[in-house]
């Protein structure tokens, strides 16, 4: 669009184009104006100190992380606890929506919907505290083993056990607001496809795979790309509820690492650096996946 093109549809729709204001000045002054914060990363800084550190160190900090094993400990804990989320969190929702979209009883799809996106609308710290009840060693899940004659297990102690429940409890949360997009997705594919498909003699399963899955592929690849950006974002807020010391050979993760790190032992630099480099993957990984998409199924991002 030419200069004066666009400036006329400005003046004609400026009531709609004043709309994208806020939230330009949210990501403006939220998202973009902190990433100067990063140069403390190559800067040694004091608290209380110069805004932007003291002195130019380089890459100080990269190095020392790097040949920190601590770090990578971390890094595999995010890597294994992202990769079992993705793993579960993604197709499910995609599961539930084509279950969903067979239902024909209309209270009943509707009673399913509500009760699978509830859990969505609780707070961390909510769902953080039933799970901790649940599976305390008075609670729910130990009552029911020594039901059956079995020892009560300290899940919440256990290291082994700390995936399962943090997974399981992302599926809970997750997987029914997931559907929402889907299910969205789903009432865009015209029904003359499923009629030619039914000529053809293709049943429900032939219908899914040929005709209903290829409609929401955009949406699925979409989808899939932005989780792939969040790979190393593992969930801070439960991650830091629901772990404690004697789980932190597999509970640890790098939000977490970082908050101990920077916030906790004042380590601003050192954990600067630290975020920078997840970010740097995190981009790294979202380019990645549409470069992928796009050369194998034509469909991406950008």
């Amino acid at each position: 669009m030419k200069n004066g093109s666009w400036a006329r549809a400005v003046r004609r729709d400026w009531q709609l184009y004043s709309l994208a204001v806020l939230p330009l000045v949210f990501f403006a002054v939220f998202r973009y104006l902190p990433m100067l914060g990063n140069v403390i990363a190559f800067r040694r800084y004091q608290p209380g100190g110069a805004l932007f550190g003291e002195t130019w160190v380089g890459l100080r900090y990269f190095r020392m992380f790097l040949a920190d094993p601590t770090f990578w400990h971390v890094f595999t804990n995010t890597i294994v606890i992202g990769g079992l989320t993705l793993l579960f969190c993604f197709p499910l929702p995609i599961v539930l929506a084509l279950l969903l979209n067979e239902v024909r009883t209309r209270w009943l799809k509707g009673l399913v919907q509500t009760i699978s996106y509830l859990p969505h609308f609780l707070s961390i710290v909510v769902v953080a505290g039933l799970i901790l009840q649940t599976v305390a060693t008075d609670g729910v899940i130990n009552h029911g083993l020594r039901a059956v004659g079995h020892d009560p297990i300290a899940f919440i102690q256990e290291p082994d056990w700390f995936r399962t429940l943090y997974v399981s409890s992302e599926v809970w949360q997750t997987v029914g607001w997931g559907t929402i997009l889907y299910l969205a997705a789903l009432t865009t594919i015209d029904h003359d496809l499923y009629d030619q498909a039914m000529v053809d003699g293709a049943n429900r399963w032939r219908q899914t795979w040929h005709v209903t899955l290829p409609g929401i592929r955009p949406t699925m690849v979409t989808l899939l790309i932005l989780n792939v950006g969040t790979f190393l974002a593992v969930g801070f807020e439960k991650v830091l509820l629901l772990y404690n010391p004697l789980t932190y050979a597999t509970a640890d993760v790098i939000p977490t690492y970082l908050y101990r790190v920077g916030i906790v032992s004042g380590s601003f630099s050192y954990a600067a650096a630290i975020g920078l480099f997840e970010s740097v993957i995190g981009l790294i990984l979202v380019l990645g996946a549409n470069t992928i998409s796009r050369r194998t199924v034509g469909t991406s991002l950008w």
